[in-house]
């Protein structure tokens, strides 16, 4: 059903000129989903919600550019990755010297944070998440925690599917050899 209302604002969004209420229902639609694809790299909520606006924005500023090639959720998709993906690498750039670094500030953000409501497994299979390099994380991330086809990650991420396939399973022999050799 929802795919469907999105398809529909889509559309309106293409073809008619009231685009801020076509671009408004689809913020509305997808906002949770985008949230959550988001906060499985940054662990944050406050960051989280940072790229999240930078992604409307940017989406909205360069709405010019969908044509309707691809579905708006993959559009989205990419440009939130993207902007993820930037955000981490100003954070390393601003005041972390190494991704160890990185990953010892996500997990005390995570730690801090009032809006996580896991327990110590959820925890320790984050902090496992976080010694992947970006990639397979986020590749690890779309398939495992989103249960993303790899077609559509190929899409989103501009990477082939036998090379997602192949970051997938390095991710997960290095998540098995983690969290069996963690304590």
């Amino acid at each position: 059903m929802k795919e469907a209302e999105i398809e529909h604002w889509t559309q309106i969004l293409l073809t008619s000129a009231n685009k801020q209420t076509a671009f408004s229902a689809i913020v509305r639609l997808t906002q949770d989903t985008l949230y959550w694809h988001i906060r499985k790299m940054l662990l944050s909520h406050e960051d989280t919600n940072d790229v999240l606006q930078n992604t409307f924005l940017k989406a909205w500023h360069g709405l010019q550019n969908f044509r309707g090639d691809s579905k708006i959720t993959t559009w989205l998709y990419r440009i939130a990755t993207n902007e993820t993906l930037t955000f981490l690498s100003q954070q390393r750039m601003q005041n972390i010297t190494s991704s160890l670094d990185l990953e010892e500030t996500l997990l005390s953000k995570l730690e801090s944070d009032t809006y996580f409501s896991g327990d110590e497994t959820q925890k320790k299979l984050q902090k496992a998440i976080l010694t992947l390099p970006e990639k397979q994380r986020l590749v690890f991330q779309m398939k495992y925690f989103d249960d993303m086809k790899y077609e559509d990650m190929e899409a989103i991420l501009g990477t082939s599917t036998g090379a997602l396939k192949a970051s997938y399973h390095h991710a997960v022999k290095k998540l098995e050899h983690f969290l069996l050799n963690e304590d």
